[in-house]
């Protein structure tokens, strides 16, 4: 089984099955979900970020209600709606790509990002999600902003400026007012308030 933060394009192998599943936000949970489904003697091919590639040693059929019981044991859900899906991909790539970005340059047009990878028309993307969610994709991308700066925060090894020009915000100014809008308080105030301060809500919580 390959564990896998990344959100590169990945087919799976041939004669293999696709499952995406909700609630998976960290490489904890890769570990958790690769583990479940060997336990139900699958070969697990690849796992990653919401979504893992199995099939069955001998070529059998699925037991899918079994897979079912055991991801949901371990509090994940297994995505069969199709409008479902593409919501917990929309969700899954931005998480991963704040909070676990590949190296090189930090991408700051999440919009194309999302077309490229879905293969959909924002347009379309941003309604589906805003009728299933709630809120817009770009409130949802502040939240997680606004979370990672508070882990960043945390560390105390990166100045205020540092924090905003590693998380792509155009100033330190600008990511102290989404930060004050999510959280009520400046980086700085935040800061200044010491460990206590600094524990991230999970980020199944933000999800």
């Amino acid at each position: 089984m390959k564990a896998d933060v990344s959100i590169a394009h990945v087919l799976p192998p041939p004669g293999s099955h696709r499952l995406l599943i909700k609630n998976m936000v960290c490489p904890q949970c890769i570990r958790v979900v690769g583990e479940d489904l060997a336990a139900l003697g699958l070969q697990v091919h690849r796992v990653a970020l919401g979504e893992a590639d199995i099939s069955m040693p001998d070529g059998t059929s699925l037991d899918w209600a079994a897979i079912r019981r055991r991801l949901h044991d371990a509090g994940f859900e297994l995505l069969e709606d199709a409008r479902d899906q593409l919501v917990d991909r929309i969700k899954t790539l931005l998480v991963a790509l704040i909070h676990y970005p590949p190296p090189g340059p930090r991408l700051l047009n999440y919009s194309d990002y999302l077309v490229e990878h879905l293969g959909k028309d924002y347009h379309y993307l941003s309604h589906l999600f805003s009728a299933a969610e709630g809120l817009t994709i770009e409130k949802f991308i502040i939240r997680q902003k606004v979370e990672r700066a508070k882990e960043l925060i945390g560390y105390d090894e990166l100045p205020i400026a540092g924090v905003a020009e590693l998380l792509g915000y155009s100033s330190p100014a600008h990511l102290s007012r989404q930060f004050r809008q999510v959280t009520g308080l400046t980086p700085t105030e935040f800061q200044r308030l010491g460990p206590a301060s600094h524990a991230r809500r999970s980020l199944d919580s933000l999800i």
